[in-house]
Formats: structure tokens, sequence, C-alpha cells
């Protein structure tokens, strides 16, 4: 018996291989959120609302591998630009290993499933309504506080 610790333990972001790059994401959709940012004072305002590639049910990218080229403003979330996003829940995974702190019990690696982040609130699961369903104009009265 090993008792080796988890690669999110031992490693840096900028560490990781591609699967285990992948694997980091809870699953929570909240990078899929629709923003806002105010040019005054800089500002972002969330919606309830998501990509129209979002799966409602998986809480995953229905197109991942060409979201970039069919959403252009999708996330391109890496290594040097987490510290960036500094909308990014304070939950989220890559920050956490950002800021050298540990994953939460819900995350999936240490879980072992995907429904306890359903559970502890953290996911936006049936909680957004998809862009395909709201006229463009009136998304900005779909900002909320996601606590």
């Amino acid at each position: 018996m090993t008792n080796r610790k988890p690669f999110w333990e031992t490693k840096k972001l900028s560490e990781l291989n591609q699967t285990e790059w992948e694997s980091l994401c809870d699953g929570c959709g909240q990078c899929c959120l629709i923003r806002f940012e105010d040019s005054e004072t800089g500002a972002v305002g969330t919606t309830s609302v998501v990509c129209r590639l979002f799966e409602m049910e998986s809480c995953r990218c229905s197109r991942y591998p060409e979201r970039h080229h069919l959403v252009q403003d999708c996330v391109r979330l890496d290594p040097d630009s987490v510290s960036d996003f500094s909308w990014l829940p304070k939950t989220c995974a890559y920050r956490l290993m950002d800021e050298g702190r540990p994953l939460y019990e819900w995350h999936p690696l240490i879980a072992g499933n995907r429904d306890e982040i359903r559970r502890s609130g953290v996911s936006v699961y049936g909680n957004v309504v998809s862009e395909k369903n709201v006229h463009p104009d009136d998304l900005a009265w779909q900002i909320v506080k996601w606590v």
C-alpha cells in the first residue's frame, strides 16, 4: 500500500498534463454563465443565463472540443490565466490550486462521483436558463447575485 498524495496536492497548475487539467473541472457550470463587465468600473455582473452550448443535465459543454470556434467569448482558462479571472468562484478547483488551497470534499476527485457537487449547492444545475431562451436585449435583466 502506498501513501502517495494525489496530483492536485503535489503539482502546480503549470505541471498538470491534459487529463489532470480536465479532471480538475468540478462541473459546477459557473464558467458557462453569461457575464457583463461595466466598462467604467470593471465590475462584473453575472446572469442566470448559460451559454447556448451548455447541457443542462450534465452541466457540461455540448461541443467542448470546438467551443472556442463556436462561441467567440468562451472563456479560455489555462494555468497562466486562472489568476486573471477574479470572477471564478471561490470553490473553483483551478482557483483553489492556484491559491495553494485544498479541494472541497464534494469535488468529484475526492467524492468519487459527480452528484455531491449538486447536493452541495455549488452547481448551477436547476438554477439557470439557456441563452437560446432569452432575447439578447433581456440578458442584462438576468443579472443575479450567486452565493
